[in-house]
């Protein structure tokens, strides 16, 4: 019988669509063509070579799982990628494995870990007997290494890198880091448990979500196996909880996690949180809890700056290889402005587009680029963006309007650029006086008062001001 290799990929398909988000699926997966099937091994054709290995680096388990779902345990998958040479395009045939290193390798029970020979259950699924096998669940990618300091992050970036050169040794336990979602602190947590493990191979250090360490010990009571969860949980050196306010209103679960946290403070074990608020702030958390929160340091994570944001857009494309013109890692930064993952999701967009398209990376296509992932975005607007317009409406180099210069043209563009900060973002009159060039607070007051009386009695500055804001409602 001859299978539909049609039929089998639109199968593939709607699991696929099921996993990842819509974005994503139009993005790496629509433009995707199945080409055959034969001998259980399903061929696919991609655009480009660019397209090929970022489906290897972020999809292969989900394309894996797929085609073994539709063609049996000994389904595989080939990709016919698109490579161009000077006589036209010439598909070139690799062979992909359907497993690779990045699997899990969990059988479908748990296993047990024997530890002072007595035997507990692994919560984690993983194969293995002894505890220097325990998974540190750890992504290899999130390590200092790759890691962008800015001002936004350097206290909880320096206290992460002490807790991991001298685990529990530090006045730091636990570290409790905080701040909006996508800003970094799971990278943080992460990359302090990877150089734990680098200066320490033999302590055991475990990532985990709060989320899934609720379900493993909702699991564990449903088993009878509460006990095994716990002392589990005792025996890790470094224990690093993602996302800990997601255990808010869940009682039973904080007060399994409150004996576990007082198991290790007390051992000297160190224990590292992420929250997107401050203990502080927390709700639904007991009150117990939130103290011991607050035993070691919190340090935040805020949103990046400018400066920084350039700098993690030139990290990602250096360890990607890939060479992007200044002036289209600046539009980026200046138009991205909210958090780390947003920006990193628009700079994957362009390269996707210029991947597809077989276009050069231009700011021309940066700009379309982003006009379009904008409208899919919600923001604040920027203090750097509105400078950015500002400037670029008057011509003006954006150090010139940072400058101490008393000229007429530059003082009335950035008493305009403050104006618009007071008008469009939330940010304090300080934080506005900071930004342009280290003024006060009383500066900001005066130059918004200067714009308002001008728009009243000068027509033509009145336009100014219509045109900006037409402008800053692009963003």
């Amino acid at each position: 019988m001859v299978k539909d290799h049609t039929k089998i990929w639109d199968k593939c398909l709607e699991i696929i669509k099921a996993n990842v988000s819509t974005q994503s699926f139009k993005t790496w997966f629509e433009p995707i063509k199945s080409l055959k099937v034969s001998n259980n091994v399903l061929t696919i054709q991609v655009p480009s070579q660019f397209f090929y290995e970022w489906l290897e680096e972020h999809y292969i388990t989900l394309l894996t799982k797929a085609v073994k779902k539709e063609l049996g345990k000994e389904g595989r998958l080939e990709y016919s990628i698109i490579m161009e040479n000077p006589y036209g395009a010439k598909p070139v045939t690799v062979r992909v494995p359907t497993t690779n290193k990045k699997e899990l390798k969990n059988p479908s029970v748990a296993l047990p870990i024997e530890i002072n020979n007595t035997t507990i259950r692994n919560p984690f699924i993983i194969p293995g007997l002894k505890k220097v096998n325990v998974e540190s669940q750890l992504n290899p990618a999130y390590s200092f290494e790759n890691f962008v300091e800015g001002d936004c992050n350097r206290l909880a970036r320096s206290a992460g890198f002490a807790v991991a050169n001298k685990p529990g040794g530090t006045a730091f336990n636990p570290l409790f880091i905080y701040g909006a979602s996508g800003l970094g602190k799971s990278h943080l947590a992460q990359a302090i448990g990877i150089q734990a493990k680098e200066n320490f191979p033999n302590k055991t250090v475990l990532y985990v979500s709060a989320e899934k360490f609720t379900l493993q010990f909702i699991e564990s009571v449903r088993n009878n196996q509460a006990n095994d969860f716990v002392h589990f949980y005792q025996m890790i050196d470094m224990l690093i909880i993602d996302d800990v306010h997601s255990l808010a209103g869940k009682d039973k679960t904080q007060d399994v996690f409150f004996s576990i946290f007082n198991h290790l403070h007390q051992t000297g074990k160190q224990i590292v949180l992420t929250s997107d608020k401050a203990p502080v702030d927390l709700q639904g958390i007991e009150q117990r809890l939130l103290s011991r929160f607050k035993w070691g340091l919190a340090a935040d994570v805020q949103m990046p700056d400018l400066e920084t944001r350039i700098a993690i857009l030139n990290k990602k494309t250096y360890t990607q290889g890939i060479d992007l013109p200044k002036e289209v890692v600046d539009y980026l930064a200046y138009s991205i402005t909210s958090n780390v993952r947003e920006l990193e999701g628009a700079l994957i967009s362009l390269l996707a587009q210029a991947s597809l398209n077989k276009k050069a990376i231009t700011l021309e296509l940066a700009k379309q680029m982003i006009d379009k992932f904008v409208k899919n975005t919600a923001r604040e607007v920027s203090i750097d963006f509105i400078q950015k317009v500002v400037c670029d409406y008057f011509d003006l180099p954006l150090e010139m309007l940072k400058s101490k210069t008393r000229k007429r043209e530059i003082v009335q563009a950035r008493q305009i650029a403050m104006y618009f900060a007071k008008s469009l973002t939330k940010s304090s009159l300080a934080t506005i006086g900071m930004h342009c060039g280290g003024k006060d607070h009383a500066t900001v007051l005066h130059a918004c008062r200067t714009v308002n009386n001008l728009m009243e009695t000068d027509k033509r500055f009145r336009a100014y001001i219509e045109e900006l804001e037409k402008k800053m409602s692009l963003q």
